[in-house]
């Protein structure tokens, strides 16, 4: 392939790849030439015991209210926060779950290193205010526990 020209059908082959194996990203390189293919990955299921008001309320303004709150744990870094340890994965809590001191909650993404965020307290979750593969900044509310 000349420099400077675009390979479309190794990027349709590399997004098939990407679908069959349900990954999120791949990279692909050969002959000078890097083709890096992502996709976002975007859960639809909702927590059945998640309050209905927080369903159809706007997450920011849930979080708002929320980053008040006593057992509102917050994000120490930037980052990209995933619910599960991978695509496809159960999330590691939801809404209602007992959890332990140390316990892991979620995890975030700096930088290209996972960062697990543990529970510094037991109690049950009570909300969760940010959804999987959402870009999360410093202090930024991520769940409530009680």
């Amino acid at each position: 392939m000349p420099a400077g020209k675009l390979d479309k059908e190794a990027i349709r082959e590399l997004a098939e790849i990407l679908k069959e194996t349900d990954l999120s990203e791949i990279e692909y390189e050969a002959s000078g030439v890097k083709i890096r293919v992502a996709r976002q990955i975007v859960h639809t299921s909702v927590a059945p015991s998640m309050p209905v008001t927080a369903i159809g309320a706007d997450v920011a303004q849930v979080a708002g209210v929320a980053a008040g709150h006593a057992g509102a744990v917050k994000s120490p870094m930037v980052g990209t926060v995933y619910l599960s340890p991978e695509p496809g994965a159960m999330p590691y809590v939801k809404v209602g779950d007992s959890v332990n001191v140390g316990q892991n909650l979620l995890i975030i993404e700096a930088m290209k290193v996972m960062n697990p965020i543990k529970a510094s307290k037991a109690g049950v979750v009570k909300q969760i205010l940010v959804r999987d593969s959402e870009p999360v900044e410093f202090d930024t509310p991520l769940l409530v526990i009680e």
